[in-house]
């Protein structure tokens, strides 16, 4: 009983021991402002998402969720339509706000 005492309060002691040493070693996240090599296909993807092409995916999702909202008589379809076409509108926003955030 003892010797199973002593092995976890050894684990324990490693394991914050080993967090606190790398909190302290944790350097800034730099996740949104490095490779560049991705630059053009993150342009490209962000000009797709929020341009013309993503303004008609969701134009589209609408009118197909409606079609089988009327089909099904419940307008949930449509609602469904409707929160992929503001997925579409703001997530593109809200992760660039996430990866472009200084830690």
């Amino acid at each position: 009983m003892n010797k199973t005492r002593n092995t976890a309060t050894a684990f324990a002691t490693i394991t914050t021991a080993l967090a606190i040493v790398l909190t302290l070693a944790a350097g800034s996240a730099l996740a949104g402002t490095t490779g560049t090599e991705f630059q053009t296909m993150y342009t490209t993807l962000l000009n797709w998402a929020t341009g013309y092409l993503g303004k008609s995916i969701a134009i589209a999702a609408f009118i197909l969720g409606a079609g089988i909202g009327i089909a099904r008589s419940s307008p949930i379809p449509a609602l469904a339509g409707v929160v992929f076409a503001l997925f579409m509108v703001y997530v593109p926003t809200i992760i660039d706000s996430i990866m472009t955030a200084v830690v």
